[in-house]
């Protein structure tokens, strides 16, 4: 028999979708972390993700990007085939229709960063160069600078 809650479940999702990205938004901007703040940063952005995929109103721009954060998080942590996995993943959600171009170009920069962290260079390239391409799109000055930051950022790994 199921128990009803006792709180509004989509409130919660609401706020726990939000709190727990910018608490790992926060972590990912400490310079110096401790192991344990590391691995609270990984439980936050996974709980921000999955909190999101229980909303009503939860997008494929919502998913995208929660895995770009995961994966950034993991490549922080130098793991790269962790950042891979959800750069990959926010590759294939951030390809479908309606989806802003900014996007997807952060979809090739978490790809291209987690390339990098694994030492893999020419594949690292191979994405900047498709970030860069899909840049071209973006609309706003301002966001298509902060990626080419980023990727700038991302070829200096």
């Amino acid at each position: 028999m199921s128990k009803k809650s006792e709180f509004d479940e989509q409130t919660a999702h609401r706020y726990f979708s939000v709190e727990c990205f910018n608490r790992a938004w926060d972590l990912i901007d400490k310079p110096d972390r401790t192991l344990e703040e590391d691995e609270e940063m990984i439980r936050l952005s996974l709980t921000s993700t999955w909190h999101w995929s229980q909303r009503p109103d939860c997008t494929t721009k919502n998913i995208s990007i929660s895995y770009w954060q995961t994966s950034r998080v993991y490549a922080l942590l130098r793991q790269p085939d962790n950042s891979r996995r959800y750069g990959q993943l926010c590759l294939e959600v951030s390809q479908g229709e309606g989806i802003s171009p900014f996007y997807l170009a952060y979809a090739y920069e978490a790809l291209a960063r987690a390339e990098a962290m694994a030492g893999n260079k020419e594949k690292a390239r191979v994405h900047i160069a498709e970030a860069q391409q899909t840049a071209e799109n973006i609309d706003k000055p301002e966001d298509r600078q902060q990626l080419l930051d980023d990727l700038a950022a991302v070829g200096n790994l």
